[in-house]
């Protein structure tokens, strides 16, 4: 019994020999593939060899000629140098010589007077002696005074004051290395860490594994949202970056490029990332809802225009009107955005709207064809597109007032509110194409903006009463 329990036990620790062998089968396959693989990798791996034996005969031959030439530049400086040593050299010798030529002829003629007086002084005759006495005597003073000073003090040196200055040369040949002459290999997106929020785009990307190759900076470039020619929206070290003020709605193509001193790489995979819809009804659960989150633009503003508080208020300081716009652009969607009145002086008028990217900055908004906007003073307003001034509505604006902005691409219209009140009519229809948010106003007025707000409850996109108000 004891026997056939151990039987039982076996067998129930094999498993059935047709099932053993299909398992068999299928690892031995799997396994045959990883042979094939390594067969393939070794010989990847052989090729490897000979290119590494060929390039490093080819490099150590371009680096001995390299070496070679710059020892025939040192030769060449050698020679140079030696020209300026030999050029003293015959220098110092002239002057010298002819100092003693000089000396010479000047002792020859000295020691000729001296041989000469001295005869005079051996002869007997006193009154021969007195006749050429003085004149002797001034010519001995006179040839003494030639020996003046400086005349046997010697007019060169033996030195040479030439210092070879080395040093520079010497820390070059110690600092000679080898630098990286390629351009670095296109960079890879990494396609978890990219990802769009509302109207912004974040891309990350990296070098490929393996690469050495020295990169000193990264640029990213995107298309216009609808297909056209792509731009360069960063230029820098990093390698992630957030764009901001996009197209909702819409979808873009993004590619970024490395860059070294040698030049600048290869393109990487082209990525295309879709921006979110914006400002849908609550009740439309097949939509994506989403809001639009901006500031003003600096780069949009005329010169006298400041902001503060992270380009969210604005102010003058002109008495003249002046623009500034958003640093987002609207082509699609509905929108909404409010200013409220952190000052306001000596009743001017200010214009809330929407404007092409190439109106006018020194006039009020609305004032040419470019734009199309609310002006407003502390008792009523209008509206204004074309310097053509129409339904003028009561009701204006003090310190604290809010005006809200509502553009709406579905049924291309912008509606203006007033302390969350409808200010007016619709103020204008047929709206299409882009535009940015934009006022104007002078230095009487200071004015912060708020955005990412929700589309007012009273409003329904798509459906208004016959009279144009909105239901």
């Amino acid at each position: 019994m004891v026997h056939c329990a151990c039987v039982h036990s076996l067998r129930g620790l094999f498993p059935k020999p047709h099932r053993s062998k299909g398992q068999l089968s299928q690892a031995l396959n799997v396994l045959s593939d990883r042979a094939t693989e390594a067969k393939e990798f070794l010989v990847q791996l052989r090729n490897m060899v000979q290119h590494i034996q060929e390039n490093g005969v080819e490099f150590e031959a371009c680096l001995v000629a390299q070496c070679d030439a710059l020892i025939d530049a040192l030769n060449r400086r050698k020679a140079q140098l030696l020209s300026r040593v030999n050029k003293e050299h015959e220098h110092k010798l002239k002057v010298v010589r002819d100092q003693i030529s000089h000396c010479t002829v000047k002792l020859r003629q000295t020691t000729g007077l001296m041989e000469y007086c001295l005869e005079v002084i051996k002869e007997n005759d006193p009154s021969g002696f007195l006749q050429i006495s003085d004149a002797l005597i001034r010519r001995v003073h006179m040839t003494e005074s030639q020996w003046g000073k400086g005349t046997l003090t010697p007019r060169m040196t033996s030195d040479f004051d030439l210092t070879l200055d080395s040093g520079p040369l010497l820390q070059s040949i110690h600092q000679l290395d080898f630098v990286q002459m390629k351009v670095p290999a296109a960079p890879i997106l990494q396609l978890e860490e990219c990802c769009t929020q509302n109207n912004s785009a974040t891309l990350s990307w990296k070098q490929p594994p393996l690469s050495t190759i020295t990169v000193d900076g990264y640029i990213l470039e995107l298309d216009d949202g609808n297909g056209g020619v792509f731009r360069e929206v960063y230029v820098g070290t990093e390698t992630i970056c957030t764009v901001d003020g996009l197209h909702f709605n819409s979808t873009y193509k993004s590619r970024v490029k490395a860059f070294n001193s040698s030049g600048v790489g290869q393109y990487s995979k082209t990525l295309i990332m879709q921006t979110s819809e914006t400002g849908l009804p609550p009740c439309d659960i097949n939509s994506l809802a989403a809001v639009a989150w901006f500031v003003f633009d600096p780069a949009s503003a005329h010169p006298d225009i400041l902001l503060s508080n992270d380009n969210l208020t604005v102010t003058c300081n002109s008495y003249d009107d002046r623009v500034v716009m958003g640093n987002t652009a609207f082509s699609r969607g509905v929108h909404y955005w409010e200013m409220t009145i952190d000052r306001y002086d000596n009743h001017p008028d200010p214009a809330f709207g929407i404007a092409r990217g190439d109106v006018l900055k020194d006039v009020m908004l609305g004032k040419d064809d470019k734009a199309w906007a609310m002006y407003v003073d502390n008792n009523r307003s209008w509206f204004m597109h074309n310097n053509s001034h129409t339904n003028r509505t009561d009701g204006g604006i003090s310190k604290g007032a809010t005006v809200g902005v509502l553009l709406d691409f579905t049924r291309g219209i912008l509606i203006f509110l007033l302390n969350d009140e409808q200010q007016g009519p619709i103020a204008f229809e047929g709206l299409e194409g882009l535009y940015y948010p934009a006022i104007s106003l002078n230095r009487n007025v200071q004015v912060t903006l708020h955005t990412g707000l929700p589309i007012p409850d009273f409003y329904t996109p798509g459906e208004a009463d016959p009279t144009g108000s909105v239901c």
